[in-house]
């Protein structure tokens, strides 16, 4: 290889590795995003399903329900938050409408919280309720299936 010192030649493979797992990344992410906007069954998306339960509650939500669901997704990175933030507050949605709630409460919060979350994540999900001293009890039965 010529001239090139050894150093450049270690930067430049390094670098070719850091791109190569960055560009994996972004792309799991993105075909993650691409399997929500794909149809269901019923001809609506899980994209369209989010969007239809937050527009169809959002009258519902009181200023007490917005800041505990802005507290419920605060260990949520900050980059992820906004989606997180969507996707929990229709399933809090969908929790007070089937309920024929006229406004969404803690208890709609903490349950469609608790749905919203993946199954591999009731750990720290747990952790997090148990360190704000948020009374999850009602809904244990939720968490051991």
């Amino acid at each position: 290889m010529g001239n090139a010192p050894n150093w450049f030649m270690y930067f430049i493979v390094f670098w070719a590795v850091v791109m190569v797992i960055a560009m994996a990344i972004g792309g799991f992410f993105m075909f993650r995003k691409f399997l929500k906007v794909l149809p269901m069954r019923d001809g609506k998306s899980k994209l369209d399903w989010q969007n239809y339960w937050v527009e169809r509650s959002r009258s519902m939500w009181t200023e007490e329900s917005k800041q505990f669901l802005e507290e419920l997704v605060s260990p949520v990175p900050t980059a992820f938050r906004d989606i997180a933030k969507h996707s929990i507050a229709a399933k809090i949605g969908q929790v007070a409408i089937e309920r024929h709630a006229d406004t969404v409460t803690r208890e709609h919060c903490i349950e469609g919280y608790i749905k919203a979350t993946p199954k591999r994540d009731y750990r720290s999900l747990v952790s997090f309720l148990e360190r704000k001293g948020i009374d999850y009890s009602n809904y244990q039965n939720m968490l051991n299936k």
